[in-house]
């Protein structure tokens, strides 16, 4: 009976820190839209890219190796990471979805930026592979089976185009635009591995250094995508003020709300991709109106900057009297 007590107790301690925490976290109107969570992706649309672009990577992999032929390994790999980023993108959707708790008052969305981060270096390693494979290659050019490569190759055409008709399904979301772009590089890749195998195929073996030649343009197409994550997780990751945001237009503009006398302790950043914050210390004179001051420093901020979660603190200063 005793631990039956103690366990509703406990269970009606934690159902009241839950609701404490609702309570804390709440958004009153004029505050922020962003509610520290991000929107829930289809799972199945996510799924369905996950299974066949992981299936067909190892498909490509085996036929690459069959094949000698670096091109096509080159895009196994990079349809490898591909679902290695598509499974951490839904992995980090759900727990991003889950918003504020009593660990976390700013919610867990930063977790899509941390996945997409370490994805980022794993792609990295893989692109020095390439390059390091595509060099020795070069010096001695090893024969190719252009036909395999080709047919594979054609095969992983189709199965990316499957792909993208899945996560076209969901183009609503952040997460899935950037799937998107993942798997139209894997596109490209395919169809330079279809070139490489048709020349090898068509021209004869003396065109085998083909394939390493476009194994570095699939090795491009990664560094790029590598980059364009390594751009958008790093300055969220960072606290880094957000792109397009001039910090010190930022603070030009609130010191010219009227009653302004001064503008110190000034914040920006970036909560989650997409979203930024605000904290300032604005100092005014006693007798403004701070209500009025404060609507309009939210204006401001929305309006010219993007910048919807806004921390003001003001620091009123009494004016001193003539005669003192």
């Amino acid at each position: 009976m005793r631990r039956v007590f103690i366990g509703f107790a406990m269970k009606n301690k934690q159902s009241t820190k839950e609701t404490a925490l609702k309570g804390y976290a709440r958004h009153d109107e004029g505050d922020s839209r962003y509610l520290h969570s991000t929107g829930r992706v289809k799972t199945d649309v996510f799924g369905v890219a996950v299974f066949l672009t992981l299936g067909f990577a190892f498909v490509e992999l085996i036929g690459g190796l069959w094949g000698n032929s670096l091109a096509l390994v080159s895009d196994a790999w990079h349809m490898i990471t591909d679902s290695l980023s598509l499974f951490l993108a839904l992995l980090a959707n759900w727990i991003a979805t889950k918003g504020a708790d009593s660990d976390h008052s700013f919610g867990h969305a930063r977790v899509e930026a941390l996945a997409a981060f370490i994805n980022a270096l794993a792609m990295l390693g893989v692109v020095v592979w390439i390059f390091v494979q595509a060099a020795i290659r070069l010096t001695d050019p090893p024969q190719v089976q252009g036909g395999v490569v080709m047919g594979i190759a054609s095969v992983g055409l189709l199965m990316n185009l499957a792909v993208i008709g899945s996560l076209s399904r969901d183009k609503k979301n952040m997460n899935t635009r950037a799937a998107l772009l993942h798997v139209a590089g894997d596109l490209m890749g395919s169809v330079a591995a279809i070139v490489a195998g048709g020349l090898v195929y068509f021209a004869g073996p003396r065109f085998s250094v083909a394939d390493p030649i476009l194994s570095v343009f699939v090795g491009l197409l990664l560094l790029r995508a590598t980059y364009s994550i390594f751009k958008e997780s790093v300055p969220v990751l960072l606290d880094a003020v957000p792109e397009g945001v001039d910090y010190n237009a930022v603070g030009d503009a609130l010191a010219q709300i009227p009653g302004v006398k001064e503008v110190h302790d000034l914040h920006v950043w970036m909560m989650a991709p997409g979203h930024s914050a605000i904290s300032a210390h604005l100092h005014t004179d006693a007798e403004e109106n701070w209500d009025a001051m404060l609507a309009l420093a939210r204006r401001t901020l929305s309006e010219r900057f993007g910048i919807d979660h806004i921390t003001l603190q003001p620091e009123r200063r009494q004016k001193r009297s003539p005669n003192r």
